[in-house]
């Protein structure tokens, strides 16, 4: 996302939102707290306090940047992760927090047919499945 990208979210171009972006796009880790935002932007020597963290991702969130999620951890924390418009859904490891994004047609047609039944339309929704890696030299927590 470019400066120009921020400014027609209605943000204007600051350095810490540009670090914070920045960020966002490059991390091999697609669904970061904002602690670990902070802790990773001191560790690049870039002086952006933990406030500014929380107020730039509350801005993005606004904007459509980010998606904020509150998955089920024993922190309690919020992630985020770069709003990329394409829906996908959630596994997460309750033991090792391992995150794995993936897309279902038939889940998708299957939700729309119960809203459907029901009468209802549906406006937004997320999936979050919960449980433990299947192989444990696969689960983050035993490495």
């Amino acid at each position: 996302m470019s400066n120009t990208e921020l400014k027609k979210a209605g943000l204007k171009t600051t350095l810490p939102r540009l670090r914070i972006l920045q960020l966002l796009e490059s991390s091999k880790t697609r669904h970061m707290s904002a602690e670990e935002i902070y802790k990773t932007l001191l560790e690049l020597d870039e002086d952006v306090g933990l406030a500014t963290v929380y107020r730039v991702l509350t801005q993005f969130e606004t904007a459509g940047i980010v998606i904020r999620h509150h998955f089920q951890s024993s922190s309690g924390t919020a992630v985020f992760e770069l709003n990329e418009r394409s829906h996908h859904d959630h596994l997460l490891c309750t033991d090792c927090g391992k995150v794995i994004e993936f897309e279902d047609k038939i889940i998708e047609e299957r939700q729309q047919a119960i809203a459907k039944q029901y009468g209802f339309d549906i406006t937004d929704h997320c999936l979050y499945l919960y449980g433990r890696c299947q192989h444990p030299e696969n689960c983050e927590h035993n490495k």
